[in-house]
């Protein structure tokens, strides 16, 4: 029976496909199209670390971490320049220690009529 993916996999899943007596069709991506599979993959990590039990989501962590630091690879961005950012962030707009949820607001309308 075939499936279709069409996706970014880890090096080594052909080699366990292999290992496990099935075969696959793999191709390797050019550039931009490599980074734009990362970018869906992250998407596809992070609802994976979303959705994860407390027993599985350190593993689904580590894949997101996989993702980013692929990413941070492919654009030259070292850890450095990501945490630097990071603080700065947190600096500007705060953390998410304090575990606030933002539940509405509202602007003031002001009356353009002349005087």
């Amino acid at each position: 029976m075939q499936k279709i993916y069409h996706k970014l996999v880890r090096d080594r899943i052909p080699e366990i496909i292999s290992a496990n007596g099935s075969t696959s069709e793999i191709e390797i991506m050019d550039e931009e199209t490599y980074r734009q599979a990362l970018r869906q993959k992250l998407i596809e990590e992070a609802q994976e670390a979303a959705t994860a039990d407390e027993q599985h989501l350190i593993a689904e962590l580590a894949d997101l971490y996989e993702v980013i630091d692929a990413l941070m690879t492919c654009y030259h961005i070292s850890p450095t320049q990501v945490r630097d950012e990071q603080t700065q962030r947190r600096t500007t707009r705060g953390g998410f220690s304090q575990r606030i949820r933002l539940l509405s607001t509202s602007s003031v309308e002001h009356d353009n009529q002349e005087e």
